[in-house]
């Protein structure tokens, strides 16, 4: 299984031309945030595969329309009344969400945003964080009743504390994502918001059961099924 991850900026690896055929054997797709919907249309038009994704701290103008029972009300976006499902360009919203992924069976989920660091939209304190993951309890305890495990891949966009974040408050990750791993234990974490200026730079940790990945621009996890 091929799973093509991106976040942060555009790869002109996969914005381009070539991009059926150099990813012709991914299953799905995944974007951990800080990227325009319209890459999103490009990339779900030229693959014909199920994009899911989450937003970051940054490329949030549209952020708005995916809020719960939300409708369109500025025109030049989408006449009112269009659900938020088609602004997305076919790509799916999993932000606080649990959902099994159909053509895989995998089980995914979504918290986007960083750390609060100034009056911004979607960025959260350690205790907002903590208080989503409370919220997604119920459905991953359905995970492990029903599935034998209470999630495969949780994407966000911050990392977690300590893992390949930094020290300015922007960039710092969040420990709620640690216990998270800890009691949850996901196969894999996917992040962004941290640029990977050295494109040679380690991208992926273990922590406890959880392989951590930084999957800036872009990057294909192979997962064995």
């Amino acid at each position: 299984m091929h799973i093509l991850c991106i976040a942060d900026e555009k790869d002109p690896l996969v914005y381009s031309q070539q991009v059926a055929q150099r990813y012709k054997d991914v299953d799905f797709v995944l974007s951990a945030g800080d990227l325009p919907l319209n890459y999103y249309e490009f990339i779900v038009s030229a693959l014909n595969k199920p994009l899911y994704f989450i937003f970051g701290n940054h490329q949030i103008e549209h952020l708005k329309h995916f809020k719960k029972n939300c409708l369109f009300d500025d025109p030049y976006v989408a006449p009112y009344g269009v659900s938020a499902t088609q602004l997305s360009f076919g790509g799916t919203y999993i932000d606080g969400k649990i959902k099994r992924e159909k053509s895989t069976g995998l089980l995914l989920a979504g918290l986007g945003g960083s750390l609060r660091y100034n009056t911004q939209e979607n960025q959260f304190t350690e205790f907002q964080m903590y208080w989503r993951i409370c919220k997604m309890i119920p459905a991953l305890l359905f995970n492990r009743l029903r599935h034998g495990r209470f999630l495969d891949i949780l994407i966000t966009h911050a990392p977690p504390r300590g893992i390949g974040d930094l020290d300015d408050r922007c960039h710092t990750g969040f420990g709620a994502f640690l216990w998270f791993m800890r009691r949850f234990k996901p196969r894999y974490l996917i992040h962004g918001h941290i640029h990977l200026l050295d494109m040679n730079t380690v991208r992926q940790s273990r922590y406890y059961d959880t392989e951590v990945i930084n999957v800036y621009g872009s990057y294909v996890l192979q997962e064995d099924t």
